[in-house]
């Protein structure tokens, strides 16, 4: 499985609020009418665990043949240049590392599934294998990934770093060039280090740092892309020591929105405060507000970008599970379209999935 996946039991308590973020934003496409039908957990020859969607469909025999598809992240590269995952159905394979790769390759299988505005960042002609081992994923790369734009630099670190640690089974990431350890990029020189993982962030927003040296880095989710196709984009910003917990620090960073020139966007009000310090108790997380967490005074509503960016930002966090929230201490918030947040919202499966 991926991480910060866990296996859900769907009651009729949950039910409102699996449908809830089943149909929003959190999937960046059309809303989606009904929940996904149940997938089966294939375990692949490398050790990956995946989700695995299987179907049947009748040949020009009359027979009735098994065909399945693998929904995996890739870390693509979008119109404003932000490394962003967009999940798609990739076929079954023995290798859904070595695969997700494979679909990060520019003019490779990817380029007709491309989501609009989107492309690949790997270089064309790219070949490579992907060896894991002790939760080390070891990644060989031909020489043709050398072809790239110094810009694309880091993005390339971060796409490949991000795709391949969604799996359970890769904590960080190695990389070779023609069977030679990479200390740094082979184009603008960026160091890589050891090793590679998320807590090298991604997307990073330094704007506002002063002395970087008494901060730490959190990853925070904002809105991206346009009205009918929005979707969310991490961004590591650096925050004070000073915030005790990281999770009134991703609070307040959500609150405060992203930079004025991103082109990112954040349905928080600006004076949205927690009244209480968070709890954190068998990976749920609880939250109390004020009443500005609600979009509209009127309606006493939360939208939907506002809980996604919130559950995405915060089960970022070693240990999160999932988010309560309540207003004033009162448990009975709604959601935009009404339905009670009954119980504690997880983290999808995936991210960003949907038609474009």
């Amino acid at each position: 499985m991926s991480k910060n996946k866990k296996a859900v039991f769907v009651t009729a308590a949950t039910l409102a609020t699996t449908v809830f973020l089943s149909g929003c934003g959190l999937f960046g496409g059309e809303e989606q009418k009904k929940i996904d039908p149940p997938q089966d957990v294939t375990f692949m020859e490398d050790g990956e665990e995946v989700d695995e969607n299987v179907s049947a469909e009748t040949d020009q025999d009359g027979k009735e043949a098994v065909t399945s598809t693998i929904q995996t992240e890739l870390y693509l590269i979008d119109k404003n240049g932000y490394v962003v995952a967009q999940s798609m159905d990739l076929p079954r394979t023995e290798s859904v590392a070595k695969q997700a790769l494979e679909y990060l390759v520019a003019n490779g299988p990817i380029q007709d599934m491309l989501p609009n505005g989107f492309r690949a960042v790997l270089p064309a002609d790219t070949q490579l294998s992907v060896n894991i081992e002790d939760g080390t994923a070891t990644v060989d790369f031909s020489k043709e990934f050398a072809n790239y734009q110094k810009e694309d630099e880091k993005k390339i670190l971060e796409a490949v770093t991000w795709t391949l640690t969604q799996f359970d089974t890769v904590n960080d990431v190695k990389l070779q060039l023609n069977g030679a350890p990479l200390e740094e990029m082979p184009v603008n020189g960026t160091p890589i280090g050891d090793e590679l993982s998320r807590t090298d962030g991604i997307n990073l927003d330094n704007s506002e740092v002063v002395d970087i040296t008494n901060t730490k880095a959190v990853t925070v989710y904002y809105v991206g892309g346009e009205e009918g196709a929005y979707y969310y984009v991490p961004v590591t910003r650096r925050v004070s020591n000073e915030f005790k917990d990281n999770i009134a620090a991703v609070v307040n960073e959500l609150v405060q929105g992203p930079a004025y020139a991103s082109n990112l966007l954040s349905e928080f009000q600006q004076d949205v405060k927690l009244l209480d310090e968070p709890k954190l108790e068998g990976g749920k997380v609880t939250l109390n507000f004020n009443e500005s967490i609600y979009g509209s005074f009127e309606e006493k509503m939360v939208s939907e970008h506002v809980l996604n960016s919130l559950v995405l930002s915060l089960t970022e966090q070693a240990g999160i599970e999932s988010v309560a929230l309540t207003v004033k201490g009162e448990a009975d918030v709604l959601t935009e379209k009404g339905e009670k947040l009954s119980e504690p919202v997880t983290r999808p499966e995936k991210v960003n999935t949907g038609s474009f």
